[in-house]
């Protein structure tokens, strides 16, 4: 890894790269940096929707809010990137950057002056590695972060809420995290809706006990609720978004709010225009005429966190960080004397970062914006995304690049949350993506759609779980369908959690494009719909219509289809068919681990308890695989019939062999 400071050092320098020599070069005068060097392919630069392999396009680096159909812009990007051959860029500016690829042997980059750039050489595992580890360690999210989530913005009452509870236990559903978008008063959005307090002029913070909730017709007892969802299993994550919201002339004037505004304002707790003045989202954005806190400044987190404490006192497990692309200009100022120029996409980043401290160890963090350091964040979704076949490509590409760019736990609102409801199809085939993905989540947006005019979504109830789909289509049988991916992910739950534990200890993403793991095989190149998941599972998604089966490029070695055991060499590109299910595979000398009774068993209820009933799927002839959880470690060693299993509960261990 190679630090450069054009400004301090000379204005060329000559890099090493796989036989070839990559020549650099820095104008001063244009802010122009030139590099030559032959590459065919480029990857990295955060969440990209527009597809995988960025070669020919000129990319902007800037954090973009923008509602569904995100074509090139980015609500997560990073200022990294790599090539086919080996070599990688990045720059600790937050700045604007402009990556331009269509040259040939040529890239050049648009850059603020004054900056460091990195340059690297070697695997994709290295280079993603070395870059993440310039931000600091990786955040290893809570267990239970592995099972299914369930969201939808219409519960938006204590009573609507616990109906959730009695609805998974009706349809025999399991689900992990419940995420409440619509539950505070829509202006401190730290305040349940409908509670009484005293208002709390000069940043002074709230406790459990200051609120009265016994008039509300909203949460009549969220602590009361808390627990139950608690006794369920599920763990509760609040939706938050970083404005002093400037309200609108139809919405009842919330007091607290222009308390916290004036206090803002009064300890330059915002932050500001370059005159010194208040910065305001301008109009045509998200929130526009809001303040939003300057969490560079340590008075901002006191008041702001001191302001939420009391949520995690009474038991709520976690934030929704929505919004954060809300710095639009160059012309602010921080409170860490930094501008716009050199840090404007730096301002999602310092968001979730403040609120990762603030919630510490067994919480989590869902966020959408982020930049450089994303992996510091616990986790992340794809955005907003409408219920159609192509936005389930998009935010395909999305994850897979957001994962070539050092983001390791990341998910996305299975098909889609925005506008008319998704076909039961397009559901089925984004529930099998979702369950091979590190996040696993059901969302939909408000009934009659986010923006209505704009898009509208369905009449009536406009919920996307699996229930409400087969009302609406009539077609009680998809329930069951359905119930078997949700179970099956509670089934996968002990390989993904040793997958996230290693991940986050190694700084490997959880998913790996092919070029990640075999960047010298040029038809692996070629592929950018197919991916692992960790070090055993390939996942091949069903992308189109009624798609039942498709073309899989498997790489070298052999590859054992997951529902039917069958075996297939590598190298090559297979037809799969409509008895896989789904075309996933299990990687010849792993072994994955699966909480059940047996393989037969897969996809039905099992208990949450995970120190029983395990499976340890071997496949090859031959290999080892090691397991290792904050609570135990798991290693399997086998060659032709013979398995060996050695660790915390070895004894009690189940053996299936594809072989």
């Amino acid at each position: 890894m190679i630090e450069w400071e054009p400004n301090k050092n000379d204005a060329n320098l000559n890099i090493p790269v796989d036989g070839q020599v990559a020549s650099i070069c820095w104008d001063e005068q244009t802010k122009l940096l030139t590099m030559s060097l032959a590459y065919s392919a480029v990857y990295g630069m955060g969440e990209r929707y527009n597809g995988l392999n960025q070669n020919d396009r000129i990319v902007k680096i800037e954090v973009e809010e923008k509602f569904c159909n995100q074509g090139d812009k980015s609500y997560c990007p990073s200022p990294f990137f790599f090539t086919d051959t080996g070599f990688s860029f990045c720059t600790l500016s937050g700045g604007t950057l402009i990556f331009d690829f269509t040259q040939k042997s040529v890239i050049t980059v648009h850059a603020p002056g004054n900056c460091k750039f990195i340059f690297n050489a070697g695997t994709p595992e290295k280079l993603i590695s070395e870059y993440m580890s310039l931000s600091g360690p990786a955040i290893l999210p809570p267990d239970w972060v592995f099972g299914p989530w369930i969201s939808a913005n219409h519960w938006n009452t204590q009573k609507e809420t616990e109906k959730q509870i009695e609805l998974l236990k009706k349809y025999q559903f399991p689900a992990t995290v419940l995420v409440l978008e619509a539950w505070s008063d829509e202006a401190t959005f730290y305040i349940f809706n409908g509670a009484k307090y005293k208002e709390r002029p000069n940043g002074a913070p709230f406790a459990v006990d200051d609120f009265d909730y016994s008039e509300s017709a909203y949460w009549p007892n969220p602590q009361e609720m808390i627990e139950k969802l608690h006794k369920a299993g599920l763990h509760l994550v609040l939706w938050q978004v970083p404005v002093y919201k400037q309200q609108g002339d139809d919405e009842i004037r919330n007091h607290q709010n222009d308390l916290n505004r004036e206090d803002a304002v009064k300890r330059s707790l915002c932050i500001h225009n370059l005159d010194g003045t208040p910065y305001k989202i301008p109009e045509g954005h998200w929130f526009p005429g809001s303040m939003i806190p300057d969490f560079t400044n340590p008075e901002t987190c006191k008041t702001w966190f001191g302001k939420r404490q009391y949520l995690l006192d009474m038991g709520v497990d976690g934030f929704k960080t929505d919004g954060g692309e809300f710095v639009c200009t160059d012309e602010v100022s921080f409170y860490d004397g930094s501008t716009g120029k050199e840090s404007r996409n730096c301002y999602p980043q310092q968001y979730t970062k403040a609120y990762t401290k603030f919630l510490g160890d067994n919480h989590v963090l869902f966020s959408r914006a982020g930049y450089m350091g994303q992996h510091t964040t616990p986790c992340h979704w794809g955005g907003d995304q409408q219920s159609t076949n192509d936005e389930l490509r998009h935010v395909l590409s999305a994850g897979l690049s957001a994962a070539l760019s050092g983001i390791l736990f990341w998910g996305f609102d299975l098909a889609g949350f925005a506008g008319p409801l998704p076909t039961l199809d397009l559901y089925r085939r984004a529930t099998m993506l979702a369950c091979f993905t590190p996040i696993m989540q059901w969302h939909s947006e408000p009934d009659g759609g986010q923006f209505k005019e704009l898009m509208p979504g369905g009449e009536g109830n406009n919920e996307r779980s699996p229930w409400n789909m087969a009302a609406v289509y009539n077609s009680p049988k998809f329930v069951t369908e359905m119930r078997f991916w949700h179970w099956l992910r509670m089934n996968l739950r002990p390989y993904l959690m040793a997958t996230a534990f290693r991940c986050a200890a190694e700084k490997v993403p959880m998913m790996r494009p092919l070029v990640y793991e075999w960047p010298r095989d040029k038809a692996a190149r070629q592929v950018e719909d197919e991916f692992l998941l960790g070090d055993a599972i390939l996942v091949a998604p069903l992308l189109e219509e009624n798609q039942t089966a498709r073309e899989v490029y498997l790489p070298e070695g052999e590859w054992y289809a997951f529902f039917t055991g069958k075996c297939y060499h590598g190298c090559q590109t297979i037809s799969t068919t409509a008895d896989m299910k789904f075309p996933v595979f299990i990687r010849g000398g792993y072994a994955v681990p699966l909480h059940a009774d047996s393989m037969d068993s897969l996809g039905n209820p099992v208990s949450q308890n995970l120190n029983s009933k395990l499976i340890l799927l071997v496949a090859g002839a031959a290999g080892k695989s090691t397991f290792t959880t904050n609570k135990s470690v798991l290693t399997c060693e086998w060659k032709n019939k013979k398995v060996r299993v050695e660790g915390t509960g070895a004894e009690t261990v189940q053996i299936h062999h594809f072989c």
